[in-house]
């Protein structure tokens, strides 16, 4: 039987300033880091494997 979910902390503080500076500048990946993430993808998919 699976175990219940727990409610995530909120953040507060120092934590929560940081994570919404984090959430308003996206990584930027280069175009061979970009080409390299749809290969790693397409070997999962072909391997069944989803994420």
């Amino acid at each position: 039987m699976a175990r219940p979910i727990k409610e995530t902390p909120v953040l507060t503080g120092k934590d929560a300033r940081r994570f919404a500076e984090e959430m308003e500048k996206p990584k930027r990946y280069s175009q061979e880091e970009k080409e390299r993430m749809q290969k790693a993808r397409a070997v999962f998919q072909r391997n069944g494997i989803f994420l």
